[in-house]
Formats: C-alpha cells, structure tokens, sequence
C-alpha cells in the first residue's frame, strides 16, 4: 500500500470554503481511519480522449490529495481490448498534465492485478460464490426482473463448485467461442439493489491484449475489477460520479469479500458527487468518437469538442477550466451547467493574460491622402492595460492601412460612431483620421476609402487628448501579414441535444461553428512572436489563439471566445 504523510486536518475541515467531498476526507482523516493516509486515483478507460467532464474528476481526485498531502494513483481501466488503444493512453496522461497534475511513480493499469482478480475469482467460485452462465447476454437480462419484481435464477445457478471451476479455467482457455460463457457472482436475485443480481464478473473477449497479449481470454468487468484494484493500491477514497451511487454497495461487498478480517483496518470508501453536464454539446464519448470517425469534426482535438485537447487547441487555458470547475461546484444533485459559465471563465482569465493586437477580419484600404507616402513610425501599442508593467511593443503606421469594412459606413444610421464621410475616429494607439470620401468598383462595393489625419493627435502630442466617439482598430497594408482566422462557435445548436431523443443527435448540430476566414490581415509583431498556442486578443474582437496548422508563411489563428456574448444577446431576441 502507498505511504504518505498527510496534513493533521482536525483544526481546518470546518474552515469555509470545503465542499462535501472534502469534508468528508478531513472527517476521515481526523478520525484516523485507513491509518491517517489519504491516497485517492483517477481510472480512465484508454478508449477515447479525456472531455471537460472528466477533467472535474481530475480536479477532485488530484486536488483533494494536494489539499491535504496525500497521493494520488492514475490507474488506467484496461479491461475491454476490444475498444482499448496506446494512443488514448497517451492522450490522457497528456491531458492530465496539461491542467497541471502529476501522479509520479503511480502510474498503474488494471491489467496489472488481472493475475490476482483471476485469483479472486477462482476462491469465490471454490466457496459456491461465483458460478458460470451459460445463457446469452440477452437471457441473462430478462432473468434479472425489474426494480420492483425480482429476477429469475438462471438454470445454471446450481452447478457444482467443481464443473463451475473447470468451465472458467477452460473459458480462459480459448476453448469458448465469446458471448457463450460468463462468470456470475452468486448473491441474491431478489434484491433490491439490481446490481446485486448476480453480476457478470468475467466475460470471454479472444482478441489481444495491448498489454499482455494473448495470455488472458476472460476479462473481468468494470464492477468486479474496480473495488479490487482500489484494495490492492491501497486507495482509501474512491471518488466518482453519481451513476456509480447504486453500485457502491457491490464494490463494498467485492472489497469486504477481499479483505476478510483486515476490512477493519483498510477498505477504500466510495464517495459520489454530480457530473459535469453542458449545454450545447454532448459528454457521451460514443457520440463524440462517431463525430471523429464520421468526419464531421476534424478530429479529437476540434476545437468545437469538449475534449481537453479540443478545448486546448482552441485556446482555453487551465487556469480557466479549473476556475469554471471551482464555481460550479461539487454537489450530489444532477445540474445542466451553462456553457456561457465557461465562456466568461476562459474570457476573464485571457482579458487579464492576453497580449492585445491589431488583426483586420474583412479588410478594406484607407488611405490618408495627407501623409507622406514614404514615412513610416513605429508606434508605441500596450501589451495589456490589465496588468501593471506589461510593456508595449512596436507597430508600424504608414500611409496605407486596412480597417474592417463594417467599420465603415456612407450612409450610417444614427449612432454609428465609426467611420464615415466627414467624420472623425481615432486609429488605436495613434492618430485621430477623418474621412473624405470612398471610392467603388462596377457592383458598388468599396474599394477603398480615403481620408485625412491629424498630426497633432497622437500620443504626446498637442491634441492627444482631443475626444472622439469612435476608436478603430487597423494595420498598416504595407508592413501586414497574411492570416487564417477560424471562428468556432457552440457545437450544437440547440441547449440540451441529448433530451431531443427524438431525433438523431447529428441532426442538432450547428451548421454555423465554423467559419474560415482566409485573407484576414494581422500586424507584423505576430508574425515575428506569436508561437503555437499563444493566446492574444484581437482588439474589438476577441481572443484568439495560434493553431498547429500555422506555417512560417502563414498564421493561423483560432477564436477562442468573443469579448462579449454574443449568444446571450442573440436568446434575448
């Protein structure tokens, strides 16, 4: 069992701020219970990548070990080869990392105890616990009765000690074809608990496995192996989500089998709290790898999935995650959680972290006729007024510039305090400019807009602080580099897609959660700077992070969240 020297938690496990699940770890670890250890896991199945909801669990599981010194095991739950894969081995430990958790030297898999769960079988099928079942998965669940009619004993319910033994070591064997034999733990088929209805314990699987081969033709099942490897690591806290409520139960029953008269010195405790559930997208990884493998999504780490590496590409942070994890809470009622709750938590921790820059979305020239066609400044452009001490880097301001064509309008509305002809607006950082006139191609389309600036007005100057209504953002078109710019939206169109059981999930997507912008212009400091996964936002328009896709001769960059949201606006109409 792991050691470790935990925080003497008696004059802290009341101080506020504890949710449940902490409490009751400090209630246990005061009364001493496990020895005063407190070691905790984290049992992933490597058959998909890691999603947001999962990183709740890795903040409990993790964290509560942080708060009170103990340790915690990431132990994957290898039992199905059939689904199993090295790459989502590889994802997840990724992932775990990337929020900022360590396990050290405790990295386990179930496959590690398959020898001794083996064994354990083997005793209780000696001891007339266990037996093998002949009948079909399908008999087997109408045998199993209702919550309020008990169940049926199968046929084979009364097989020997004996011929049970000599079935299972043949099933493991080979000699069975899969789906023909399981093994059952004899409980009880009137119980109220239906778990507790003769559970399947190891069911034939012939294909390979990634870890041990070929030696093992039985696989034990995600009851069986659960509270078993938790005893063998010594795991005093078994943390999960609500659903596995009604199997705590068994694994105690499991687990107390196991331990036989040392229960009372170590038995890991089972305690549940509520998944992390999230509008406009889906958690079941069966839907999100049918999104992967059918190609409507680019791949695991799309930035409109919630998987971590998805969230991750798309410019969240960890910090962010954590925050929104934080103020939802742990609670043991089921919650829809709003998405917007995440959106303004990654929005606060990048207002506050990210360089701001000048990018132009749908450019259009300006031109300041009064300006000398061959001088260029470099203007002085705050990294980011939110922090003390973050610097300015350099921009250059030349007579030809590019400013986003909604920017402009000839026939503006009242309340248009952008650019339009015989009005003034301030360009970000420097001049203030005034317009004279535009011109337009064959359809009516701008083309280009000219204007003229006032000297005066930039920073230092005599007119610095003459006011205008409107402030725009810009690049010079001479100095400015090419850009991407992929602006992904909600997943889904609709708030909860899995209560329309009615309709095909695919048929809820958004048809609008991605749109590519491909001539965007972005100021040169980026092109010089910016490094995959930098976060920067786009003055007036967001924030935006580069993407692996970026080569040196072109950035691209995805939008990770607008400055405001959009979408509360848009439910309000």
């Amino acid at each position: 069992m792991a050691e470790n020297n935990v925080e003497n938690p008696q004059n802290d496990e009341k101080k506020a701020g504890l949710n449940f699940v902490q409490q009751l770890v400090a209630d246990d670890l005061k009364a001493g219970k496990n020895g005063g250890r407190l070691n905790t896991r984290f049992p992933p199945e490597p058959n998909g990548y890691l999603h947001i909801g999962h990183a709740k669990a890795i903040c409990m599981d993790f964290g509560v070990a942080e708060m009170f010194g103990g340790t915690t095991n990431l132990r994957f739950d290898d039992t199905n080869p059939v689904k199993e894969d090295t790459e989502y081995e590889q994802a997840i430990m990724r992932d775990i990392h990337w929020l900022g958790y360590d396990w050290g030297d405790r990295l386990y898999y179930a496959s590690d105890y398959f020898p001794k769960l083996f064994d354990f079988a083997i005793d209780l099928i000696k001891r007339g616990l266990a037996y093998v079942d002949d009948q079909s998965a399908e008999q087997i669940a109408a045998q199993k009765g209702t919550p309020t009619t008990p169940g049926q004993n199968s046929p084979y319910r009364d097989r020997t000690p004996e011929e049970n033994l000599d079935l299972f070591l043949r099933m493991n064997k080979g000699e069975f074809p899969e789906g023909s034999r399981v093994l059952r733990a004899k409980i009880d088929m009137a119980s109220d608990n239906m778990h507790f209805r003769d559970p399947i314990m190891y069911r034939i699987i012939l294909k390979p496995h990634w870890r041990t081969g070929d030696k093992w033709k039985v696989y034990p099942m995600y009851d069986f192996a659960h509270g078993q490897s938790d005893y063998f690591e010594g795991v005093t806290h078994s943390i999960c989500t609500l659903e596995f409520v009604p199997h705590r139960p068994l694994y105690d029953y499991f687990v107390r089998l196991l331990a036989g008269d040392t229960v009372d010195q170590y038995c890991p405790r089972q305690i549940e709290f509520n998944r992390l559930n999230l509008t406009y997208t889906v958690m079941s990884k069966r839907k999100l790898r049918q999104l992967v493998e059918e190609h409507t999504v680019s791949g695991w780490d799309d930035p409109r999935m919630p998987t971590l590496c998805g969230l991750r590409r798309r410019g969240y942070t960890p910090q962010s995650i954590k925050n929104f994890i934080n103020d939802i809470g742990y609670t043991k009622y089921e919650a829809l959680n709003d998405i917007s709750l995440l959106e303004h938590a990654i929005r606060d921790d990048l207002n506050r972290n990210a360089t701001r820059v000048c990018a132009v979305l749908n450019p259009v020239k300006v031109v300041i006729t009064n300006y000398p066609d061959d001088k260029v400044e470099l203007l002085d452009m705050d990294n980011n007024p939110e922090q003390e001490n973050a610097g300015t880097h350099k921009m250059p301001f030349s007579r030809e510039l590019y400013i986003e064509r909604d920017d402009f309008m000839e026939n503006p509305p009242k309340k248009f305090f952008r650019l339009t002809p015989g009005k003034e607006v301030r360009l970000k950082g420097g001049y203030i400019i005034m317009c004279t006139g535009c011109t337009k191609d064959a359809q009516g389309n701008v083309t280009e807009i000219q204007c003229t600036y006032d000297p005066d007005t930039l920073s230092g100057m005599p007119g610095a602080n003459r006011k205008v209504k409107g402030t725009l953002h810009w690049v010079s078109a001479r100095h400015c580099h090419d850009a991407e710019v992929r602006l992904y939206d909600r997943l889904f169109a609709v708030e909860n897609p899995s209560a329309e059981t009615e309709r095909d999930f695919r048929e809820l997507l958004n048809p609008d959660s991605l749109k590519v912008i491909d001539n965007a212009k972005v100021e040169p400091w980026l092109a010089d700077n910016a490094k995959v996964e930098d976060k920067f936002q786009f003055q007036r328009i967001g924030y935006f992070c580069v993407d692996p896709d970026s080569t040196p001769e072109k950035l691209v960059f995805n939008r990770t969240i607008g400055l405001k949201d959009s979408w509360a606006k848009a439910q309000k109409k």
